[in-house]
C-alpha cells in the first residue's frame, strides 16, 4: 500500500515560478528522485509518492511551504491503495493509489475545498474528509508568518519553542502566539487520529 499525492498549485500564474519551484523541488527530493518518486507537469501541477504513513502529514507540510509564499496555495488530492504498474515514472504508473488521488483532484476543482483523501474504506473517507473540510476552515486562511511557523514545527518536531525562536530571530512568547494563530494543536490532533486509524486502510 502506497500514497500518492496529486496536486496543483492555486494563483500560480500570478507568481514567477522562481518564487516557489526552487522550495517544492528541495522539499520533494527527500522522498528520492524524480520521476520515479514525484513529477512537476504542466508548470504547476506534481505527483509525490510516499509512505501511507506519511501521506497526511506530507500534505499539511506541502500546503504550510507553499502558503509561505504571499498569495500562494494548493489543492491536493490523496489517494491511497496498491500500486499495480510501476511505469518509468510516477505519472506513468498505475493502481488504486493513482486513480484515487486524480479523480479526488478532479472532484476538488469545483468544490471549495483544497484537500481531500480517498482511502477505499467508505467510514474513514467520509470522517477524514469532514475533519479536513472542518481544519481546512484555518489551514487556508494561514498568513505567510503562520506558514513559516507551521513548516518549521513539522519539519523538526524536536525542536523547543525556544530554539525555533532562535532561528527565526524572535521571542519565545511571540513563537507560541503565531503557533496558537496558527492552531498547531487542532493539527497535531488530526495527525494523531489519522496515525491511529491508518492501519485499518
Amino acid at each position: 500500500m502506497i500514497a500518492i499525492i496529486t496536486g496543483d498549485i492555486i494563483d500560480s500564474e500570478k507568481h514567477p515560478s522562481s518564487e516557489w519551484m526552487g522550495k517544492l523541488k528541495n522539499f520533494f527530493a527527500q522522498f528520492g528522485p524524480s520521476p520515479m518518486n514525484w513529477e512537476i507537469y504542466r508548470g504547476d501541477e506534481f505527483q509525490l509518492k510516499v509512505n501511507k504513513e506519511n501521506a497526511l502529514l506530507t500534505a499539511i507540510k506541502l500546503k504550510a511551504l507553499l502558503k509561505s509564499v504571499k498569495g500562494l496555495d494548493v489543492r491536493m488530492g490523496i489517494g491511497i491503495g496498491l500500486e499495480t504498474f510501476l511505469g518509468a515514472g510516477v505519472s506513468e504508473s498505475n493502481g488504486p493509489a493513482y486513480q484515487r488521488s486524480g479523480r479526488k483532484l478532479e472532484s476538488l476543482k469545483d468544490s471549495k475545498v483544497s484537500l481531500s483523501i480517498a482511502t477505499g474504506n467508505e467510514f474513514y473517507d467520509r470522517t477524514l474528509n469532514l475533519m479536513l473540510q472542518l481544519s481546512l476552515d484555518f489551514m487556508d486562511n494561514w498568513s505567510v508568518v503562520s506558514a513559516e511557523i507551521m513548516m518549521l514545527v513539522l519539519e523538526n518536531p524536536e525542536a523547543s519553542q525556544k530554539e525555533i525562536a532562535k532561528q527565526l530571530g524572535i521571542k519565545q512568547s511571540a513563537v507560541s502566539q503565531r503557533l496558537k494563530r496558527a492552531r498547531l494543536d487542532l493539527v497535531e490532533d488530526l495527525l494523531a487520529y489519522y496515525e491511529h486509524v491508518c492501519p485499518e486502510f
